[in-house]
């Protein structure tokens, strides 16, 4: 299971959590978000995917994003379509992913990703909240039993320490889990993330293996 650490927002911050080698880090380049990044972004060891989060964003944007900063992911975290992230998809350069996130509560209906199966690499599952990303709670995992696609996902919202046993449990089902993504439950204040506790919880990640 790959790691995501996501909300990156200052230079010497984010080369911090980039010595620990996480799979993935998030950029935030939706301007409403308190995580907004302004784009000055350090050297990564190449191992280290870039993502950019984007918010109902113009396919230009997202592209000049992609080529400015040399992203290898794209995260569209608001009512992009079908049509946007198809078209999306074909003008994006090399193998950038495009990861589509849905935002899960009980009322949730899995139907409605069927459509995107097509035109995205991941799908990721956030909690339902007054913020397109980063509310800090969990959504109720056990919703995640009517899924019933093949795509692989990143698991989403308010995960932290605590969270570790419950990842541990969900990884014994047969869900196709690709990563975990956590944010907020790591975070000194909005976009600056506390190294020891990311490093101490990494750990724990990699040895449980999941």
């Amino acid at each position: 299971m790959k790691l995501k650490i996501c909300g990156m927002k200052y230079p010497e911050n984010i080369l911090e959590v980039g010595a620990l080698l996480p799979d993935y880090m998030g950029f935030i380049f939706w301007e409403k978000s308190a995580r907004y990044c302004d784009g000055n972004i350090p050297e990564l060891i190449e191992t280290i995917k870039k993502v950019g989060v984007f918010v109902n964003q113009s396919q230009e944007e997202i592209l000049e994003k992609v080529k400015t900063y040399n992203l290898q992911a794209v995260q569209l975290h608001g009512n992009e379509s079908v049509e946007f992230c198809s078209e999306l998809k074909n003008q994006l350069p090399g193998k950038i992913e495009i990861i589509k996130v849905f935002s899960a509560d009980e009322s949730f209906d899995f139907k409605i990703i069927t459509p995107f199966e097509s035109v995205c690499d991941y799908f990721l599952f956030d909690t339902k909240g007054k913020l397109p990303g980063g509310n800090g709670t969990t959504f109720d995992w056990s919703i995640l039993k009517k899924y019933n696609s093949k795509k692989p996902f990143f698991l989403s919202g308010g995960i932290g320490m605590n969270e570790l046993r419950a990842i541990e449990e969900i990884s014994k089902t047969n869900l196709p889990i690709y990563a975990v993504d956590v944010n907020s439950k790591f975070e000194i204040e909005p976009g600056l993330k506390n190294k020891n506790l990311l490093s101490n919880f990494k750990r724990k990640f990699d040895v449980a293996n999941f």
